[in-house]
């Protein structure tokens, strides 16, 4: 099953049980994949596509609840990290910081890397090696400490 097809089973099954902050937050994410596509025109939305949209409306949430958590919004707050938990669900298992090293040193004695001007290649074949699993913050994180 995609995971459009389970977002939009989830809808249907969200209006069933009457969970309006679950639908609310379900159609927001396949009105995202909505435009994506529209974007993407005549070309079809894949699946690596979905998750990008995904992953994207996860960062944004995150962003949003630091910056709630600044104004001293915890009502904000609250409803944002409901809605992030919920989108996680879809997403793929996030890997360890122990995992996402080990990926990056690999990377660097692939690319010959030494400094951190060529950050850029380790990080591109780190993000391929992940495959979406891993935050790429934290993989930035790593690059620069091992880098440095």
């Amino acid at each position: 099953m995609s995971l459009r097809e389970q977002i939009s089973g989830d809808i249907k099954n969200a209006m069933k049980a009457k969970e309006m902050e679950k639908l609310n937050a379900l159609r927001m994410v396949q009105s995202a994949f909505k435009n994506r596509e529209i974007e993407l025109r005549p070309n079809p939305m894949g699946e690596d596509e979905c998750l990008a949209v995904l992953k994207k409306l996860v960062k944004q949430r995150k962003e949003s609840i630091e910056q709630y958590q600044a104004a001293n919004r915890q009502d904000l707050v609250d409803a944002e990290t409901k809605e992030l938990k919920l989108l996680e669900t879809y997403l793929p298992a996030q890997m360890g910081r122990e995992q996402i090293e080990k990926i990056v040193a690999e990377a660097i004695a692939e690319t010959g890397a030494k400094t951190v001007k060529e950050m850029g290649l380790v990080m591109k074949a780190a993000q391929a090696k992940t495959g979406g699993a891993a935050d790429n913050k934290i993989i930035s994180e790593v690059i620069k400490s091992k880098l440095q």
